[in-house]
């Protein structure tokens, strides 16, 4: 038995210096091949599937840049279309808006703009956040969003948590649209009584001319006394002889 097990044992170990020259030969041969980069999954995923992925980013590209330019030229058409009514409901486009503060109490003012550039701010505004809410004097549905229906004033941008830059066009399209004709707007009504309100109070009355005008008279009565000297008028004309007429 001990025989058996030492013969079995000389024949494994026999063997298993034999792989272990050819592995290390192996890799002695892998090592003189040139380094290749395997390529990646990715790559790979690309490669079969490139076209079509790529035709498919670009048909969403299309559309997305069809959905944004379809409301620049009427972008009042927005709210009357789906998207709104799913976004936003019956509801104005500032409810509920919170803008992120530190500490309970908010901030007197807004902030100046929500878009620096390629830069979006982590909370933009209600009209910022939205691209397709557009602010034009012919929008009139946006604009009574922000305007009081009781007093007929702008709500402050601390209410609604618009940016200065949008509340300055904000302004700026209610304005037109008020001159337009498109938004109504209050003036106070005075009731005219008939009264004469020029002339009534002693005040106010009318001043009778003076005496010297109607007599044709001059209007300082020293001035008519004055009799100018010969020697200082002589002199002055010497003085200006350049520049008289003759």
């Amino acid at each position: 038995m001990a025989a058996y097990m030492l013969n079995l044992s000389r024949i494994f170990s026999r063997e298993l210096t034999s792989v272990s020259f050819q592995f290390h030969q192996y890799r002695s041969c892998l090592q003189r091949l040139p380094a290749v980069k395997p390529t990646p999954l990715r790559a790979l995923f690309s490669h079969q599937f490139g076209s079509s992925a790529a035709s498919w980013q670009k048909e969403a590209d299309v559309q997305a840049a069809q959905s944004l330019d379809r409301y620049k030229q009427r972008p009042w058409d927005y709210l009357d279309s789906e998207e709104y009514v799913e976004r936003y409901g019956s509801s104005s486009v500032w409810t509920g808006y919170r803008r992120n503060h530190k500490g309970g109490i908010p901030p007197q003012k807004t902030r100046k703009t929500c878009i620096r550039g390629d830069k979006i701010c982590g909370n933009p505004c209600p009209i910022c956040r939205d691209p397709n809410i557009i602010i034009h004097h012919q929008n009139v549905k946006l604009l009574q969003q922000f305007i009081s229906p009781h007093t007929g004033m702008v709500y402050d941008p601390t209410l609604t948590g618009v940016c200065m830059k949008q509340q300055k066009k904000l302004n700026e399209a209610i304005d037109k649209a008020r001159d337009e004709g498109l938004l109504p707007f209050t003036i106070p009504d005075v009731g005219f009584s008939g009264e004469d309100y020029s002339n009534t109070h002693d005040a106010v009355g009318l001043t009778s001319p003076p005496s010297s005008l109607i007599s044709s008279e001059p209007w300082y009565k020293w001035y008519k006394e004055i009799t100018p000297d010969d020697k200082k008028v002589d002199q002055v004309k010497k003085t200006y002889k350049a520049y008289l007429k003759h």
